[in-house]
């Protein structure tokens, strides 16, 4: 008698909150951004069709996605999404896995499924038996953003980093941890639209609302002068190996004093002395096909080098 079990797939349903985020706790590549309370705040904006995977009884994977016309994205709304992956799960389960997932989606009239990968920075343990069941299903690579990461240890600033760290040192602005992203979000604002032309990925509400769920994972960092006024400012979301820049911001007095060399200096050598990576963001646009050289140089002059975001294409149809 054949007693093999194979994998079965669960809609996610908001009943089975507590299940999952105790898998995205467990799993081996799981962030706080797969938590539900991150995932719903903007469940207006997206149509969630995650699923859970179970092997028999056993919950052995999830897989946070939503549906826009006709595709399946893992996740639109997420800077990563890919296959959460229980430790208990193995080569054959996440192949299993990825190919129910492909059925399910083609049998609801999907064209093609999105795949942001989690990168591997941000793994508790090995955790790319996804990445080649999707070369096994022809997935193609569609996307690749460029980040740069400075890893802990490694890290040295360049000769003008050094010295606009001594002005800010000499020029007297500080460094201290807030709560108050009403009087960091101006700075930002006004810093991304006449510097990139783009505004906040996230509104004041959704990160004053994600900030309070998530105490323990986001945090605002922002440099003062001797006013008190904020001249630079970091958002960061922390999670077990990675502390990453979400938004860096300051203003043209902060450009001029050097207030983000001090920014981080402070956070690769006092409040993330022991974090393994220090991620700093992409620098890129169009999936990575244009790079924004000077937002590149700047992170590469606080010591870090590149690490890629990737995403690939599955065809369904």
């Amino acid at each position: 008698m054949n007693t093999q079990q194979h994998i079965t797939l669960k809609p996610y349903d908001p009943c089975l909150k507590a299940t999952w985020d105790a898998a995205v706790q467990a799993s081996r590549n799981g962030t706080f951004l797969h938590q539900r309370d991150y995932m719903d705040y903007h469940a207006k904006r997206f149509k969630d069709a995650s699923l859970m995977c179970y092997k028999g009884n056993r919950l052995v994977a999830l897989f946070p996605c939503n549906l826009t016309d006709g595709t399946c994205y893992s996740h639109q709304g997420l800077t990563y999404g890919g296959l959460l992956m229980l430790p208990e799960a193995m080569m054959n389960d996440v192949a299993e896995a990825l190919e129910e997932i492909a059925k399910y989606f083609a049998a609801r009239s999907c064209r093609q499924i999105i795949y942001r990968a989690i990168p591997s920075i941000y793994h508790r343990n090995a955790a790319e038996e996804d990445l080649y069941q999707l070369h096994r299903m022809g997935a193609v690579l569609s996307g690749r953003s460029a980040s740069t990461t400075i890893v802990q240890g490694q890290q040295q600033f360049s000769k003008l980093r050094t010295r606009l760290l001594h002005k800010a040192i000499l020029a007297g602005l500080h460094v201290a941890q807030s709560h108050d992203y009403p009087d960091f979000w101006p700075v930002l604002e006004e810093n991304l639209m006449s510097r990139h032309h783009v505004r906040p990925v996230h509104t004041l509400d959704e990160m004053v609302q994600l900030s309070r769920h998530f105490r323990q994972h986001i945090h605002l960092f922002n440099v003062y002068d001797n006013h008190h006024d904020i001249v630079a400012g970091c958002i960061v979301y922390e999670t077990d190996t990675v502390a990453h820049a979400q938004y860096i911001a300051s203003t043209a007095t902060g450009r001029r004093w050097g207030a983000t060399s001090l920014l981080f200096h402070h956070l690769l050598n006092e409040v993330y002395a022991e974090k393994p990576f220090f991620d700093l963001g992409i620098s890129t646009e169009q999936e990575g096909r244009v790079l924004n050289e000077g937002l590149q140089r700047f992170k590469e002059s606080l010591g870090g080098r590149t690490t890629v975001y990737d995403t690939y294409t599955l065809k369904l149809t």
